[in-house]
């Protein structure tokens, strides 16, 4: 092929023009873009449970990792690797306060393992001061209520008189940290005791407007009378809310939730789920399916 002179300079010249573009388009900075954010707001606030998930996680790292997943605030269960217990000095609780204080995790409540069922007058006793001991150790954190929780119902005296005894119970306590800021709720929890209308006579027994309880999500709401009968009969009793991993197909979480939503609940709702090798990750999907439960997402 025969390059005559004036196919070579007008070659020449398209090349240089197609650099100059190329150069100029180099020099252009294009606006950066946010991908949008589709999630909308709960009324209902998400954490989790240190049981069984974050047990060895001190705080510095329950407040990354919630922070991380946007997870909002904590329920620190007794004997896990946040230490905190009541053996801390007033220094060490008041740190522990100014920890939880300066980051966006809210440490909403201490979980206990105090009952009341037993027939032990003597132990029962030792039980209600111990509890009052953590709830003098939940004010002093900046929590804003203690778990307690019935644990069964024994052979020897009546269901009637151990659910009355547990009531008595927690409405002494229901006192003791009203004069401290601090709610008890009940975890519908323990073997007989879990029984939604169990924790109802539980409730009216103990009478008072600063105990209530902790939403489980048992498998047992569903027994009996069905699972809108059950809630229907606590539901505004209810302080907080422990849920299992979202996806089990058993529970009716999305139930849960709406119906959470549709007596104005603006309370925590508590991941109460099995440890992960890939924690992050495991906290984004539950708070997903939690959104998406709602419609929010």
């Amino acid at each position: 092929m025969n390059t005559t002179r004036r196919t070579f300079l007008a070659s020449a010249l398209g090349s240089a023009a197609v650099a100059a573009t190329a150069s100029a388009a180099e020099k252009v900075k294009l606006p950066e873009v946010k991908s949008p954010l589709f999630p909308k707001p709960s009324k209902m606030h998400l954490g989790t449970v240190t049981y069984n998930l974050a047990e060895k996680w001190d705080i510095a790292t329950i407040i990354q990792n919630c922070t991380e997943a946007k997870f909002e605030g904590v329920e620190l269960r007794t004997g896990h690797a946040h230490k905190v217990e009541v053996d801390l000095t007033k220094e060490q609780r008041a740190e522990v306060k100014k920890r939880f204080a300066a980051s966006p995790v809210k440490l909403w409540s201490l979980g206990s393992a105090f009952d009341y069922h037993t027939p032990d007058q003597a132990r029962l006793r030792k039980d209600i001061e111990a509890t009052k001991e953590y709830i003098l150790l939940a004010e002093d954190v900046g929590a804003t209520g203690v778990k307690v929780r019935p644990n069964g119902l024994p052979k020897e005296v009546s269901v009637e008189k151990t659910l009355d005894q547990i009531g008595k119970s927690l409405h002494e306590l229901g006192e003791f940290g009203a004069q401290h800021g601090q709610q008890i709720r009940l975890e519908v929890h323990g073997t007989g005791t879990s029984l939604v209308p169990h924790i109802k006579t539980i409730l009216d027994a103990a009478d008072h407007k600063n105990v209530g309880i902790c939403w489980n999500s048992n498998q047992s709401d569903i027994f009996g009378d069905g699972w809108d009968a059950n809630f229907n009969l606590v539901k505004h009793k209810i302080f907080t809310v422990h849920m299992r991993d979202l996806y089990l197909e058993e529970y009716p979480f999305r139930k849960l939730l709406t119906g959470l939503n549709e007596i104005g609940f603006s309370g925590f709702t508590f991941a109460e789920i099995p440890p992960s090798t890939d924690p992050i990750r495991t906290m984004k999907y539950f708070r997903a399916l939690w959104l998406a439960y709602q419609g929010l997402l």
